[in-house]
């Protein structure tokens, strides 16, 4: 008899839900969320798993790897459909949660999701810390302009470099604002200082990545581009077509149809928000190059017929795709149409 097992997983302790294929409930416990707690209730051999599902969180990627490890059929499922279906349950507990992923898993009713590498891991954690840290710096910058604007002192326009000099500048003979202001300064001086530093290292590992620089040689697409997209693809095998990437990226119109009613929306926005927001910037650099392809000249047509922010998120789209092709076929961007007819 097969066996299929739900888990409800929290940051101290996980529902764990087993049944067999007739749906009935062979065991149901509550352990720590570690590996060695979930093994031992899971490792039992009376039980023969066909899947074990767990939804996609903070801690699924842990989790997912130990269980993988020890070889059992473990699943992490997508969250936003995990959610849709359980949903229709009255009473809202980590019990009946598990409950609910074990009868998925068990009639199928499930959209499973990449769990990705160590190493994309890693890379998107350094991703992340740069845009944290590019975040508050800016968002100090700000506050600086708009306080000090309440007492007539005007910023303007003033880089990176000249931000802090302006600062002290317009505080010099105001020593009860001076004082005020130093905390910030140093602050954004510190965090500019670490940005540099994790921009560095992000340039360092693009430098040696063979995949990261074929992607670079499309146009608009830079090192922070390149990475993010090499982070989040990870396994370019798992699509099974490049025009699949663009939806997965949520770039793709939505779509609502019932009945007589049929329309297609804005994009869906499903999907990772940072490597979407990568691509917008990277079309969007493109379409402001001096620089020509015959990509370019493609999202110029859109361009004159829907307008220029749908041509820049069609582009966005097509990044993605030829991005994809790229990475799989070991070439280069092709910059011309000849280019690309003499290499098919």
């Amino acid at each position: 008899m097969d066996h299929f097992g739900g888990l409800d997983v929290s940051v101290k302790e996980t529902s764990i839900c087993i049944v067999d294929d007739t749906g009935r409930i062979v065991k149901e416990v509550k352990v720590a969320s570690e590996p060695a707690a979930l093994l031992k209730v899971l490792g039992n051999p009376t039980y023969r798993f066909k899947r074990i599902g767990l939804e996609a969180g903070p801690l699924s990627q842990w989790l997912f790897s130990a269980l993988a490890e020890a070889e059992l059929p473990v699943i992490c499922v997508e969250t936003r459909h995990m959610q849709a279906v359980l949903k229709a349950q009255i009473n809202k507990t980590d019990r009946n949660d598990a409950r609910g992923i074990a009868q998925m898993i068990r009639a199928g009713l499930y959209r499973p999701v990449h769990v990705k590498t160590l190493r994309s891991q890693k890379l998107r954690m350094l991703l992340t810390h740069r845009k944290l840290l590019q975040s508050k710096a800016i968002a100090i910058e700000n506050d600086l302009r708009g306080t000090l604007r309440n007492f007539g002192l005007k910023v303007g326009m003033a880089g990176k470099v000249r931000f802090e000099a302006r600062i002290q500048q317009l505080v010099e003979n105001i020593p009860d604002l001076a004082v005020l202001v130093e905390p910030l300064l140093i602050v954004r001086r510190v965090l500019r200082e670490q940005i540099i530093i994790l921009h560095r290292r992000l340039l360092a590992i693009v430098r040696e990545d063979e995949v990261c620089r074929r992607l670079m040689t499309t146009p608009g697409v830079g090192p922070v581009v390149a990475l993010t997209y090499r982070a989040t693809v990870d396994v370019p095998a798992r699509f099974r077509k490049s025009k699949s990437v663009g939806a997965v990226f949520g770039l793709t119109c939505s779509r609502y149809q019932s009945g007589e009613i049929d329309w297609s929306g804005k994009i869906s926005r499903c999907g990772d928000e940072m490597m979407r927001t990568m691509l917008y910037e990277a079309a969007q650099s493109m379409m402001h190059s001096k620089k020509w392809s015959w990509l370019k000249a493609w999202a110029m047509q859109i361009a004159r017929r829907r307008g220029m922010k749908k041509a820049i998120v069609a582009l966005a789209r097509r990044l993605a795709v030829i991005m994809h092709r790229i990475w799989i076929d070991g070439t280069e961007f092709r910059w011309t149409r000849e280019q690309a007819a003499a290499a098919a």
